[in-house]
Order: structure tokens, then C-alpha cells, then sequence
């Protein structure tokens, strides 16, 4: 082919498929998604379950149009979501072939899921290979998009930079004559990570505050904490920072409460809120305690219409209040209907996948604590605030209750574009606007 005439059909072809991605695709009236979460395991009962049931609950109402406001209009571009739940226990090798299970067997249109940084670092690379949107609610490794960038994966929430950011900020703000902090962190991705973030964010932040030569790392899921709790109880540091999540939470909570630690030392927990509410009177009072976001205790009293329909229902349904991954996963069904919705208004029909990416690329939509925004990883990744507060007891209501809370905008505890968390924090995090 000639240069002219193949220049021509290259421009010919573009401009075809770009006719068709405008094109709205045969109306459905089901939308199948796959909602993957810990279902089993000693990440079920604090994160998992109320994951499943904070999607349950917003699938259901959508489908028959009883949220408030804007998404008070049933169906996702009218279709009614059929979910196929998925238990995430089992191990990364287990995930992936879960999801192929989901999309080439099952023939989902979509997927949402993955607690474990883990899980969603092992399916990420497998949605793009199989072109299929993927919605990650929960997992907090910064590695989901500074290891490269994604067309079909989008995560909701923000990740563990800014939760480490917006500690050290807590502890400069409540403890700012503190003299030294250590921590007690999972050994694996996740817990080194969340301690290191802290770590860097401390030393720009609080920079007269030191660092313990000795911080622990017992390995994921250990259950028996004994060694580690005395050797934090003899360390001369104050202020303890832990990322611990799923049963090992409670564990080491319950374990170190009969010995006391809880008035030696006072603990910063970056997403142990779950445990709150789940031990009830046998959580320690004084813990700084955060959600990842504006989610479970830190919100629960937040007088707004969606807030309020959030926790009444969910109280009303589940007999429990919503934890944070029950705000994270009900955030992400509020996202993929919000993006399908204006897909199909852009399209005049039901929008395929390729005009759904599109609406959800830098997205911004609210949720049922507050604003989010998807303005890093190429419109692919979520921010908003995180907050801490400090746990207490409501003799009157017999419940948990935060006080003191905190939240530190965006803009001021993440990256910017283009940089990744570590570069960003090593330099002192230039930019931030706190």
C-alpha cells in the first residue's frame, strides 16, 4: 500500500473505532459484577463481612432506586446488578484463578473487590490482560499505580501514604512533645510499607520526635503476641505506630490490654477501627484510631441525607453499624453507578465497558462520609481525607465513640501526580498544602 493510501486508512480506521466507542452498546437488563472479599478466614469477620454487606446493602437499593439523591434512579443505566460474591481467602494464586474463573467462565461485565494488597496486586496485571474493569474498594499498597498505569483498573480509595501522613500530622497536632515512637507492623508488604510511610512522614513532620532502633514485625496472622508486647513495653518510646488489620488486631489488643500496655503507651492504629466495635467495652480507651477515609466510627455521627441512610439501614439490615470496609465497598458500587449513569446520558443508551471507563476516569462523586476524587494514576485513582481520633465509651448509649477526630485534606497527605510516595516523602513532601 501506498504511504498516502496507508496514512489514509490508518486515519480511516481511527476515526471508525472511535465512531463505534461512541456508539451505545444493546441494552441490558442485567449487569453481572463480581464482589470479591474475605468470606472466611481471620480477615472475615473485620473486614469481610461487613465489606459483603455494605455492597449488598447499596446493590440492592439501587436496583430498586431507594437512595437518596443522586442516586435515587433505579439500576445501573437502568440495568439491575446481579452480584456474584467471591471469598478472597485462599492466597494470591487462589485470586487469580478466581478471577479468571469470574471473567472468562462466568462472564462478568465487571469486578470490584480485593481487602489484601496482596490479592490486588497479583489481579491487576490479569484485568488488564483480560480487558475487564476491575474496582478495587479496599487495598492500600501505592505499588497498584506507581509500578506502571492501568486502562482498566480503578481503585476508589486513597493508599497508605497518606495514612502514614496523616498520623504523623495527628501525633504532631495531640502528642508534639513526644520524645521517640517504634511500632508494631505485620512482616509483609503491607505493614513494612505503612511503617515506612510513618516513619519518613515523621522525620519532615515532627523531626524532634525519634525513631526506636527496635520496631517489630511479627509475620502475618500470628495470633500470640507475647514477645512483642514486652519488648515494646521495655522500649523507652511512647507513641506506638501499628497497621495491623484483620484478627491479628484484635488479638494483639486483647493480649496487650490484660497486661497493661494500653496505659503505657499510647497506640496509634491506622485502620483498627474494626475492631472498635467488634470488642466493644473490651477496647482500650485512648487509642488514636483512623478509618483510612471518612468512613465507620470517625463519620458515624455526620448529619448528612446519605450518611444518615447509610447507618440507619445498615443498622436496620445488619443489627451492627457499618465499619469502614463497609463504607469502602458500598463507595465503589456508588462509583460504577454514578459512571454508568453518566455513560449512558453521554451515549443516549446503555454505554459499553470502553464509555464506562471513560465516566469513571477522574471521576468525582460523593459518598456516603464525603467527597472523593479521582485525581491521581491517570484518573484511575482515588483521594479524599483521612482522620484520626481517639477512642472513648458512651456510658449513656453503652456504644464506642471517637472524640478529638481530625481530618487532613488531600492535598496535603498524598503525592502528587507522577511521583511516587517514597520519592515524594524523602524530599520532604514538596507542595503539600497542610
Amino acid at each position: 500500500m501506498k504511504p498516502n493510501l496507508l496514512k489514509l486508512a490508518c486515519v480511516f480506521g481511527l476515526a471508525a473505532s472511535t465512531a463505534l466507542n461512541a456508539l451505545p452498546a444493546a441494552a441490558k437488563e442485567e449487569f453481572k459484577v463480581g464482589i470479591v472479599t474475605f468470606l472466611s478466614g481471620p480477615a472475615a469477620g473485620p473486614f469481610g463481612v461487613p465489606g459483603h454487606q455494605g455492597a449488598e446493602l447499596v446493590i440492592e437499593a439501587i436496583n430498586a432506586g431507594e437512595l437518596p439523591a443522586p442516586y435515587n434512579t433505579p439500576g445501573f443505566a437502568g440495568a439491575r446488578l446481579a452480584p456474584i460474591f467471591v471469598d478472597e481467602a485462599g492466597g494470591n494464586t487462589k485470586q487469580v484463578a478466581e478471577y479468571r474463573n469470574l471473567v472468562q467462565k462466568q462472564g462478568v461485565d465487571a469486578v470490584i473487590g480485593y481487602i489484601s494488597s496482596g490479592s490486588c496486586l497479583s489481579v491487576a496485571p490479569v484485568a488488564e490482560e483480560l480487558k475487564t474493569l476491575t474496582i478495587i474498594p479496599v487495598c492500600g499498597s501505592p505499588r497498584l499505580f506507581e509500578e506502571g498505569g492501568k486502562e482498566y483498573v480503578f481503585r476508589t480509595t486513597g493508599h497508605a501514604v497518606g495514612d502514614g501522613v496523616a498520623a504523623a500530622l495527628y501525633v504532631r497536632d495531640k502528642f508534639g512533645d513526644a520524645p521517640a515512637y517504634t511500632g508494631i507492623n505485620q512482616n509483609y508488604a503491607w505493614g513494612q510499607d505503612s511503617y515506612k510511610f510513618f516513619d519518613l512522614a515523621m522525620e519532615t513532620i515532627n523531626p524532634d520526635t525519634k525513631a526506636s532502633d527496635n520496631p517489630q514485625f511479627p509475620k502475618l496472622f500470628a495470633g500470640q503476641f507475647g514477645t512483642e508486647i514486652s519488648t515494646l513495653s521495655l522500649d523507652k518510646a511512647p507513641l506506638v505506630h501499628s497497621s495491623f488489620w484483620d484478627g491479628d488486631m484484635e488479638a494483639f489488643v486483647l493480649q496487650a490490654n490484660v497486661r497493661g500496655f494500653f496505659r503505657q503507651k499510647t497506640f496509634i492504629s491506622t485502620l483498627g477501627a474494626s475492631a472498635v466495635d467488634r470488642l466493644g467495652k473490651g477496647f482500650p480507651e485512648g487509642v488514636v484510631i483512623g478509618t483510612r477515609g471518612e468512613y465507620g466510627l470517625l463519620v458515624r455521627d455526620m448529619d448528612s441525607p446519605l450518611n444518615r441512610w447509610f447507618v440507619d439501614h445498615y443498622k436496620e439490615k445488619y443489627g451492627e453499624y457499618p465499619l469502614g470496609p463497609s463504607y469502602q465497598y458500598a463507595q465503589s458500587i456508588l462509583a460504577l453507578k454514578i459512571a454508568m449513569d453518566k455513560a449512558a446520558e453521554a451515549v443516549g443508551g446503555f454505554p459499553g465497558q470502553a464509555q464506562i471507563i471513560d465516566a469513571l476516569t477522574g471521576l468525582e462523586w460523593d459518598s456516603f462520609g464525603g467527597r472523593i476524587s479521582m485525581t491521581l494514576g491517570g484518573g484511575h485513582q482515588a483521594v479524599h481525607p483521612v482522620g484520626y481520633g481517639i477512642t472513648g465509651w458512651n456510658k449513656d448509649s453503652g456504644e464506642p465513640v471517637a472524640t478529638d477526630v481530625v481530618f487532613y485534606p488531600a492535598n496535603c497527605i498524598m503525592p502528587p501526580e507522577g511521583q511516587t510516595g517514597i520519592e515524594w516523602l524523602e524530599a520532604g513532601m514538596p507542595g503539600a498544602s497542610c
